[in-house]
């Protein structure tokens, strides 16, 4: 990579950081459709081998979380450009459309993929089909919806504190203030959690967002997060080992594992770690990146059709080995979706409900 002293709102390790979790959302959807420890909808309760489900463990407890965080600092650094109506536009356009009119006219077919995957078709009358096909193709889009909605609150919380003392305070928290938030992250995720569509916790997302946005987002957080990189990795490590020992075998998305104090240690070490060996080794950019940075969102938003296709297709038509399937699943998701984003970024209107993408007038 070319070094390159980032501006005053473009951090790019920050864009590395959201980009890297993203090929790992990528990664971990084909492990999640093998998955054998009941988290729901596999491919197959077959399908996997228990061992593999390791990194599942590994990566589930903050990859979310981080995505969240980092939004947070981001929508920091775009409202000093924006006002909160430009800002609120913005998200409409790249957040509220793909992830409902996005579903309407593309992720329905995921949703026909999960009910059918499911056996559950046949259940189904037909003049019912195509709404529960749109309302079963969310998936993913979870997490756009999500962010719309912390980004109206966020936008709330500025009309309240019109002078930004909420923030100016913010930026006083020292570093044993910030390690003391495995706290904050351990309370919020006991609250607010959907008991059937277990991806909404609002709890904890809401939380890491907004600590992105009014503590993270300070140079001064961040230049203490990076002096301690390398003893939250090495926490991170220890903290993910312990953590794995005690609940392998137990559904890594159950509520006895997400609300645990070990769970949150665990997550809120990686995401220091993260965060400050990002800045440490990873505050530079390249082509490849640069690529990344610009594809990362349509990236994650195309994807669970070709992961979904890739998965079934390999483990029914393959005959590999079950060790195998997963390498060969990884080998046609990560380039097709890549070329179906492409392909969808072309196209007059569809880019713009599915992808979020507005063409400037001339």
């Amino acid at each position: 990579m070319v070094t390159v002293k980032p501006t005053a709102d473009r951090r790019h390790y920050l864009d590395n950081i959201r980009w890297g979790t993203v090929v790992l959302v990528l990664i971990y959807h084909v492990f999640y459709l093998y998955n054998t420890v009941g988290v729901p909808f596999p491919i197959a309760e077959d399908a996997g081998i228990r061992a593999f489900d390791t990194f599942s463990y590994i990566v589930y407890p903050w990859f979310m979380v981080i995505l969240f965080l980092v939004s947070g600092i981001s929508a920091r650094y775009a409202l000093q450009n924006q006002t909160n109506r430009q800002f609120l536009k913005n998200k409409v356009t790249k957040l509220l459309v793909p992830s409902t009119l996005g579903l309407v006219v593309f992720h329905w077919i995921s949703g026909y993929l999960n009910i059918k995957f499911g056996g559950g078709l046949a259940s189904i009358p037909d003049f019912i089909r195509y709404p529960v096909f749109v309302v079963a193709g969310t998936g993913p889009l979870w997490f756009l919806q999500m962010l719309f909605l912390f980004s109206g609150l966020l936008v709330l919380i500025r009309k309240i504190d019109k002078k930004d003392k909420i923030w100016t305070f913010c930026g006083k928290i020292n570093l044993v203030i910030i390690l003391l938030l495995v706290f904050l992250i351990w309370g919020s995720a006991q609250i607010l959690n959907l008991p059937i569509l277990t991806t909404y916790r609002f709890g904890i997302y809401s939380t890491a967002y907004l600590i992105g946005y009014f503590i993270f987002s300070h140079d001064e957080v961040q230049d203490s997060i990076e002096k301690i990189h390398i003893l939250m990795l090495i926490a991170a490590v220890i903290l993910g080992i312990a953590y794995t020992v005690r609940y392998f075998g137990v559904s890594y998305s159950s509520q006895e594992c997400l609300t645990s104090f070990l769970t949150n240690c665990y997550l809120w070490a990686a995401v220091l770690a993260i965060l400050g060996c990002g800045r440490a080794w990873c505050d530079k950019t390249s082509a490849f990146a640069s690529y990344m940075t610009r594809s990362s969102f349509g990236l994650y938003v195309v994807h669970y059709l070709v992961v979904q296709l890739a998965c079934y297709s390999v483990y029914h038509y393959s005959g590999f080995p079950r060790a195998l399937n997963y390498f060969f699943a990884l080998a046609i998701e990560l380039p097709c979706t890549v070329l179906l984003y492409e392909l969808l970024r072309r196209v007059p209107v569809i880019r713009y409900l599915v992808l979020g993408i507005k063409v400037a007038k001339q």
